[in-house]
């Protein structure tokens, strides 16, 4: 692994035993995702995918992280998370340097005033989508 790399570009797994693993070649399709859910699965409910991520439009989806809690930091922009906590939608509203947690098995939704980048902390083990 190089010293230095843009975690934007290469995500990591952080895995069971305090492991770091990059993942230079990921990409947003479901056969990646079936494939990397795969590749860690015995990290159960603990490996957690790192990713810095644009924010540059209102996500068009709900999702959920079954198997934890996630953690949002904004890096730059202006984006608000909605969260649907028993049927009331709760807004957490973020700002650059500000950061929040998505609870567990919580819909979440992204809505973006400024575009911006974004880092998240994801238990990617069962997410789910649907959409808004």
């Amino acid at each position: 692994m190089p010293d230095a790399f843009d975690l934007s570009r290469t995500f990591v797994h952080l895995g069971l035993g305090a492991t770091v693993t990059p993942l230079p070649d990921f990409e947003w399709s479901q056969e990646y995702l079936s494939a990397y859910e795969a590749r860690f699965a015995s990290d159960g409910d603990d490996g957690r995918l790192v990713t810095i991520s644009p924010q540059d439009e209102t996500w068009d989806y709900w999702e959920r992280h079954p198997a934890g809690d996630e953690v949002v930091l904004l890096l730059s922009g202006r984006v608000d998370v909605v969260q649907d906590r028993d049927g009331t939608e709760v807004t957490v509203e973020l700002r650059p340097g500000q950061a929040m947690v998505n609870p567990r098995a919580v819909w979440h939704r992204g809505v973006v005033h400024d575009a911006g980048t974004a880092l998240f902390i994801t238990p990617g083990r069962g997410t789910e989508h649907r959409p808004r």
